[in-house]
């Protein structure tokens, strides 16, 4: 009886610890989805499912000419535009140096190149910022000389001087295929770029793109700026050519540490104008989700 007693002891306990064990498994296993859940719901992110959308859309734009296959081949090149996207915000340092002593630019950003939303932080004062929510710019700043220079125009021209083949997969842009022409020694297809009306704020602006015939890669961008807000009763500035310096891998995508712009003459460069210096690259796929909003103090523009 004893013997019985003390075997039904231990299958009992035996049986508590079983039970205990898999209340602390289910346990776990419950509160890891929302964990998970809560990650997801506090961060920026872009759902797979959208970004093949809009890559398999804009492949069937840009294949149905020669020019859109240029620019198609050169973002396969460079990286694919799907992780272009799924990599998710890009941060970086963007230096701009004019030569001829015009006002440098030079801040720490980091832009949606999904939503087309950036914020911008001074090097030389932390505290001191400005972005666009993709509907409105706005400025942080101690006074009117921390940023000496239209930050509006500013915001997202970082991404339209260094985002080429990718910034191009959108709607209201028109590509025409250009004489080929040599490079550095070496043959260069061109496609042209321009936009229909009502296009961003300088609908007016083009981007002559040159990619090298072998490799499909960016190695140059001629280019005009016709912001309206400059050239208010219209027309442009002459046409610039910049040299695309290294190309390094981030995250899978090649992107440029430098540019060099030049004044265009006879479709190849002349004098050298601007030093361009990209620094700090880096996808970042842990920003809040509010990281893009106005902040608190700022005012908009």
């Amino acid at each position: 009886m004893k013997y019985l007693n003390k075997t039904l002891f231990t299958a009992v306990t035996i049986l508590l610890f079983i039970s205990c064990k898999e209340q602390q498994k289910e346990s776990a296993g419950a509160e890891a989805p929302q964990a998970t859940t809560e990650k997801i719901e506090n961060t920026i992110s872009i759902p797979d499912a959208w970004v093949a959308n809009r890559v398999k859309k804009a492949k069937e734009r840009l294949t149905k000419t020669e020019a859109g296959k240029v620019v198609w081949a050169s973002m396969e090149a460079h990286g694919g535009l799907d992780t272009w996207y799924k990599n998710g915000p890009l941060g970086m340092r963007f230096k701009y140096q004019p030569l001829d002593g015009k006002t440098p630019r030079d801040s720490y950003e980091v832009v949606d190149t999904w939503n087309n939303r950036v914020v911008h932080t001074s090097i030389e004062d932390p505290e001191s910022k400005f972005g666009f929510t993709g509907e409105e710019t706005w400025l942080k700043a101690k006074d009117s000389t921390t940023f000496n220079y239209d930050v509006k125009f500013w915001a997202l021209t970082p991404l339209y001087l260094m985002g080429h083949p990718f910034v191009e997969d959108g709607k209201g842009v028109n590509l025409e295929l250009l004489p080929e022409t040599t490079y550095k020694g070496k043959k260069n297809k061109l496609v042209k770029v321009t936009y229909e009306p009502g296009t961003g704020d300088a609908p007016d602006d083009y981007y002559i793109l040159h990619f090298d015939a072998e490799t499909n890669l960016l190695t140059a961008t001629r280019y005009i700026v016709s912001y309206p807000a400059y050239f208010k009763d219209g027309g442009h500035n002459p046409e610039k050519f910049m040299e695309v310096g290294e190309l390094i891998d981030v995250d899978g995508v090649l992107l440029p540490t430098e540019l060099k712009t030049h004044w265009t003459v006879d479709g190849k460069p002349g004098e050298y104008i601007t030093k361009i210096e990209i620094s700090e690259l880096e996808f970042k796929s842990d920003l809040p989700t509010n990281f893009f909003d106005i902040p608190e103090g700022a005012k908009k523009l």
